[in-house]
């Protein structure tokens, strides 16, 4: 992974976006024994169908990991000097989900050069799922 040079970015400049395959049973399956979640609106589909929701749903957590994903393309995980999200929307099985970042703010703190990215994790149809910002620390 080559590290992308502090000087060359400029805001508004787009980060490589990734996109997750479609959201499948097996992955949420998965995730509820990785991450030790094994709540039923996860897994579930008759608990989902009693509690209103036409499916069982993605873990917040999962889109969460997802979108750190973009992050961890890009630079190196020591790198990443802040990470947060706010969740928008529940994630149901079969939707692929596009997570991006764009450069926001280039700064310096305490003698390290970073920038302050956007982050955005949304569906196909273009519904956010997940909004956040991270800090870069870069060369």
């Amino acid at each position: 992974m080559k590290t992308p040079v502090f000087d060359v970015l400029k805001v508004g400049d787009d980060i490589p976006a990734l996109t997750m395959p479609s959201l499948s049973r097996l992955t949420l399956a998965l995730y509820c024994g990785a991450s030790g979640d094994h709540n039923p609106i996860h897994v579930d589909t008759d608990f989902a169908h009693s509690a209103g929701m036409p499916d069982v749903i993605a873990h917040g957590m999962l889109s969460m990991a997802w979108l750190a994903h973009v992050l961890t393309h890009w630079v190196p995980q020591n790198a990443i000097r802040d990470y947060s999200v706010r969740f928008a929307a529940m994630t149901h099985v079969g939707e692929k989900i596009t997570c991006s970042a764009k450069v926001t703010e280039k700064f310096e703190l305490q003698g390290e050069r970073r920038v302050r990215l956007a982050l955005t994790a949304a569906n196909a149809e273009g519904q956010t799922k997940l909004s956040g910002e991270a800090v870069i620390a870069l060369t």
